[in-house]
């Protein structure tokens, strides 16, 4: 079926928000909160589908806290010659998403297709592009694209390119185009840097998690904002963080640029009044987060990024073994809590052997709290079954390329009235 390549700049877009896998139906809920209604891909990843304006495109850049990256829909046609690929791709209105100066990138995917060789197909798109870009525009095959903004930059890594940050990333507009059985589909990036890249982590500890992940956890596990929460291995702060900015409504993308910005159609006035209105929207009030960790300099560091955030005034970080930061909680008062925290796995940072304690600690540390439950982001069920309470399955995901799911525990009282856990591989959806 072959469909218009692109609309007008302040027409109706289609929209896509790219996911980590896993995280769809979350970036969905946030996607709901901002009166968006998505769709999930028919193949169940990758991200969620929705429809709208400028508006709809700068408020998704800007309050989306699970999403990787925005992309805007240009094109969608049969190509099953280079021919027919360049006859259809001049349709496309280019130079509306594309910046005055800086680069310009065609990530290509090709399965299934009679065009199968990715380069070629970015060699002759650029051509294309080249017709109607700016001068001084440089044109760059970036190789085999990926919607999911965490397998693109391990690849990158893995293949010894630089992940392009800041200015550089500012002045990147990338193409993502794939061909699927002769059906070919381009998609614009609107977001620039990653999303997770919210700028107060400029420093991190070992083995970070990125901030997308540590949102979705926090998002996934039900929390409430009069609740205390804390994080007994918060290394460089990424969850309490994430915490605070999701308790005090604080967009994420308010101090950072995007792509969309350097485009022709960019609206500065509407910008404007998204910002001030996601400013006004800020909560005022006592928030209960913690962060604890070991290390005396990762606390340091987290403190450090708290401040960068904007939320140094709502964690309390404190240097403290796991054990430790538990005693710490004899000042809460009974009643229900959170303990959100991503231990090591087993597979990076140490072995699973040497980590059944830590696993056992963190599940006695819990029913000390009658009525707090636990969120906890795990590679190896046998380690988290070490807590020996009942956990449920909310997502399943990668963290640097290692299968991770998270787990989150029933109610204490619910748990107390059994001792027997419920297996690990249960689902929420199970019950």
């Amino acid at each position: 079926m072959t469909t218009s390549p692109s609309r007008a700049p302040r027409a109706r877009f289609e929209l896509f928000a790219v996911t980590a896998p896993g995280l769809e139906s979350i970036t969905a809920g946030e996607l709901k909160t901002l009166g968006i209604k998505g769709h999930q891909q028919p193949d169940g990843g990758g991200g969620i589908a929705f429809e709208g304006d400028l508006d709809r495109m700068y408020l998704a850049n800007l309050w989306l806290r699970t999403a990787s990256r925005v992309l805007v829909r240009l094109g969608r046609f049969h190509a099953s010659t280079f021919y027919e690929l360049e006859r259809r791709a001049k349709k496309i209105r280019w130079a509306d998403f594309l910046p005055e100066t800086g680069s310009v990138t065609a990530r290509v995917t090709c399965r299934k297709s009679r065009l199968y060789h990715s380069d070629a197909v970015a060699e002759r798109l650029l051509g294309v592009i080249a017709g109607v870009a700016p001068p001084g525009i440089d044109l760059q095959i970036a190789g085999s694209s990926s919607e999911d903004a965490g397998i693109e930059e391990n690849e990158a890594k893995a293949a010894g390119r630089a992940v392009p940050k800041g200015d550089a990333a500012a002045r990147l507009q990338s193409f993502v185009v794939r061909i699927v059985n002769d059906q070919c589909e381009i998609s614009a990036d609107t977001s620039g840097e990653l999303l997770h890249r919210r700028g107060y982590r400029q420093e991190v500890a070992k083995a970070p998690l990125r901030e997308t992940l540590a949102a979705a956890m926090v998002l996934a596990s039900g929390w409430r904002s009069d609740e205390p929460l804390v994080d007994p291995m918060c290394g460089s702060g990424t969850i309490p963080i994430e915490a605070a900015l999701i308790g005090r409504k604080m967009a994420p993308g308010v101090d950072r640029r995007f792509q969309f910005m350097n485009w022709p159609s960019f609206d500065m006035r509407m910008w404007n009044e998204l910002l001030e209105k996601a400013k006004a929207s800020v909560v005022k009030g006592h928030l209960d987060i913690r962060g604890a960790d070991r290390d005396a300099g990762a606390i340091e560091s987290a403190a450090r990024n708290a401040e960068r955030a904007g939320v140094a005034g709502d964690i309390k970080f404190s240097t403290e073994s796991v054990s430790g930061s538990f005693a710490a909680l004899e000042d809460v008062a009974d009643g229900e809590g959170w303990m959100i925290t991503n231990p090591p796995y087993g597979v990076r940072v140490g072995e699973s052997g040497d980590l059944r304690n830590l696993y056992s600690t963190l599940g006695t540390g819990l029913k000390a709290k009658r009525g707090w439950r636990i969120g906890i982001l795990t590679a190896d069920d046998s380690l988290a079954a070490q807590m020996r309470t009942q956990i449920r399955s909310r997502f399943e995901s990668r963290n640097g390329g290692i299968p991770v799911r998270y787990l989150v525990s029933e109610r204490s009282d619910r748990s107390a009235s059994s001792h027997n856990p419920v297996a690990v591989g249960a689902k929420e959806s199970d019950r």
